[in-house]
C-alpha cells in the first residue's frame, strides 16, 4: 500500500484560485488618481474635438485656453458673486491671439467663446461631466462608480444677472492634486513660500504663491456652499459637531495664516528693495518677480479678512435660519396625494367597490357647477332690478385706416390669358411639355415659368372640384417616363392634354346634392 508523500508543514502551497483584491486603503489611492484623470479629461476632449468646428482650428492650443479661462474664473470670483462672462471672455482673448496673431479677430473670440461654454458643458442636461471608474469594495467585489462633476458652473446672482464660479474640482486641475485636506495644503504652501523667497527663488516662489490663492479661494468656496445649503434647510447640515469644528478649525487657520503672510510679505518687500538697480536683466526680472508677489500676497491677505468676516457671520446666521424655519407658519392646507391616498388602495379592490370611491372623489373633486333652474330669490331681484341705459347707437367705430394692397403677382392678366390659350388642347391632341415651353419662350421670356407651373398642378387635376363648378374641360398632365430636356427646367417631360367632362353625369351630381 502505498502512502501520501508527507509534506512539511512550514512549506507554503500556492492557490489555483484567483489572487484576493487588495484592500479598501490601498485601492482608495487608485480610486483617487483616477478622478484626478477624470478631472482633466474635459481639457484634453477639447483639443481632440477641435477638428470638429467649421474652419482650420488647428493652431490653437484648446487645453492651455481651458486652463487659463479657469484661472481667470477663479481669480475673479468673490465670496458672495462670481465672475462675468463677458469679462472673462475680452481677457482670454489677448492668450488666444497670441496663439495665432495673423487670424481674424472674430476668430479669436469664437474660440475663447467655444472653450468657455464647453467648460460650463452647455449642451448637458445638467451641465457636468460623468467619468466611470472601477473600485474594489470591501468584500473584495469589483464594482463600477460614477464620479460626476463640473468644472465652471452658473450661478444666479442680483437683479437676474448669471456669474460663473469654478468648483473645487476645478481648482484641483489647476494645483494638480484632488480631494486634498484644505487647511494641509495651505499651510504646505505658506512653509513652501517661505523657504523659497528666503533662498531668492522668486520664480519659484510666484507659483507657489498664486497655489495657495488657490487653495484660499477653495476654503471660502467650502464655507459659501455650507452657508447656502443652511439656508435652505438647517437639518441637512451638522452644526452640532462638524460645522462648529470647521468654523474653529478655519479661525485659527486664517489667524495663523494672516500672520505668517505678513511675515513674508515683508521678506519680500525686502527681498525687492535690497535688489541692486541697473541695467542688469537678471536683476530687473528679480525686481518684477518680487513686485507681483507682493500684490499676490496682499491679494492673499484680503482674501483671508474677507474669509474672517464670513466665519464670524456664520453662527448668527445659524441662529437666525433656526429661528426662521423652526417657527415658520405651515402651509395652510395639505395637498393630496392621488397615488398614495387613491390609486395604490384602489388597485387591489374588485370594480364595484372602487367605482364607489372614484364617483365619490369626482363628484367633489371636479369643483363647483351651475345648477340647472335659478332660486326664487335670485329670479325676484333680477326682475326687480332696474334695467342699465344704454347708448342708442352704441359705442363710436373707429376709422379703420385702409391700406391698398400692392399688386405683387409675378404674371400678368395678358400672361395668363396667352398660357391659357397654349394650354387649351384638343381632346384628341395631347402635347409634350419640352413643346409647349420652346413655343411660350418664343412669345415672351418670363412665360415659360407660368406654363410649367400650370403643368405640374395638372399633374394631379381636381376632377371633383370640376364637377361642382359646372366645367366642361379639364386640364392634365402625365408622365410617361421621358425626361425633359430644356435649358431652364428639369424633371419629367410631361404629356399635357385636355379631357371632356361628362355633362349629364354633372346635372345629375347637381340635382342629387341639391
Amino acid at each position: 500500500m502505498t502512502s501520501p508523500a508527507p509534506t512539511h508543514p512550514a512549506t507554503p502551497q500556492l492557490s489555483a484560485g484567483p489572487r484576493p483584491a487588495q484592500g479598501p486603503a490601498a485601492d482608495e489611492g487608485l480610486a483617487r488618481r483616477l478622478r484626478a484623470l477624470a478631472c482633466t479629461a474635459p481639457l484634453h476632449d477639447l483639443d481632440a474635438r477641435k477638428a470638429n468646428l467649421a474652419g482650420e482650428y488647428g493652431v490653437y492650443a484648446m487645453a492651455e485656453v481651458a486652463l487659463a479661462a479657469i484661472d481667470l474664473v477663479t481669480l475673479h470670483m468673490d465670496f458672495d458673486t462670481g465672475a462675468d462672462h463677458e469679462q472673462i471672455v475680452a481677457r482670454l482673448l489677448p492668450r488666444v491671439a497670441a496663439q495665432a496673431p495673423r487670424r481674424p479677430a472674430a476668430e479669436h473670440e469664437r474660440v475663447a467663446r467655444w472653450v468657455l461654454e464647453n467648460l460650463i458643458n452647455v449642451g448637458s442636461v445638467d451641465r457636468g461631466f460623468r467619468a466611470v471608474y472601477g473600485t474594489f469594495g470591501t468584500d473584495g467585489v469589483y464594482r463600477r462608480r460614477d464620479y460626476d462633476f463640473k468644472l465652471i458652473e452658473e450661478v444666479p446672482g442680483e437683479g437676474g444677472s448669471v456669474y460663473l464660479r469654478t468648483t473645487d474640482e476645478a481648482v484641483n486641475v489647476l494645483v494638480g492634486a484632488l480631494d486634498t485636506d484644505v487647511t494641509s495644503a495651505q499651510i504646505a504652501a505658506e512653509v513652501k513660500l517661505e523657504v523659497l523667497i528666503s533662498r531668492g527663488r522668486l520664480a519659484d516662489a510666484q507659483l507657489a504663491a498664486e497655489q495657495a490663492r488657490y487653495r484660499t479661494v477653495q476654503y471660502a468656496e467650502t464655507l459659501r456652499r455650507t452657508l447656502e445649503a443652511t439656508r435652505r434647510n438647517v437639518r441637512a447640515v451638522d452644526w452640532l459637531d462638524a460645522v462648529p469644528d470647521m468654523i474653529d478649525e478655519a479661525l485659527d487657520h486664517v489667524a495663523d495664516r494672516y500672520r505668517h503672510e505678513n511675515a513674508i510679505l515683508t521678506n519680500i518687500r525686502k527681498a525687492r528693495d535690497e535688489a541692486e538697480t541697473g541695467a542688469d536683466p537678471k536683476t530687473a526680472e528679480h525686481k518684477r518677480r518680487a513686485a507681483e508677489l507682493v500684490d499676490i500676497v496682499k491679494d492673499c491677505i484680503r482674501r483671508h479678512t474677507q474669509l474672517q468676516s464670513r466665519l464670524l457671520e456664520a453662527g448668527p446666521l445659524f441662529r437666525a435660519e433656526q429661528d426662521r424655519q423652526a417657527f415658520a407658519a405651515p402651509a395652510a392646507r395639505s395637498g393630496l396625494d392621488l397615488y398614495g391616498q387613491l390609486v395604490a388602495p384602489l388597485l387591489p379592490l374588485p370594480v364595484a367597490d372602487a367605482t364607489r370611491v372614484t364617483d365619490a372623489y369626482f363628484a367633489r373633486g371636479t369643483g363647483l357647477r351651475n345648477p340647472a333652474a335659478v332660486r326664487v330669490g335670485d329670479l325676484v331681484e333680477l326682475l326687480l332690478t332696474p334695467p342699465v341705459e344704454r347708448a342708442h347707437l352704441g359705442a363710436e367705430m373707429p376709422e379703420p385706416d385702409l391700406v391698398t394692397t400692392p399688386d405683387d403677382s409675378r404674371f400678368s392678366e395678358n400672361q395668363l390669358a396667352e398660357a391659357m390659350e397654349l394650354l387649351t388642347l384638343e381632346h384628341d391632341a395631347p402635347r409634350r411639355l419640352s413643346g409647349l415651353l420652346a413655343e411660350a419662350r418664343r412669345r415672351d421670356p418670363d412665360l415659360p415659368y407660368l406654363i410649367a407651373l400650370l403643368a405640374v398642378h395638372a399633374a394631379s387635376p381636381p376632377v371633383g372640384t370640376a364637377y361642382r363648378q359646372g366645367e366642361e374641360r379639364l386640364l392634365f398632365a402625365v408622365d410617361d417616363g421621358t425626361p425633359l430636356e430644356d435649358p431652364e427646367f428639369g424633371g419629367a417631360d410631361l404629356i399635357v392634354g385636355t379631357a371632356l367632362l361628362d355633362a349629364a353625369a354633372m346635372a345629375t351630381a347637381r340635382s342629387e346634392a341639391a
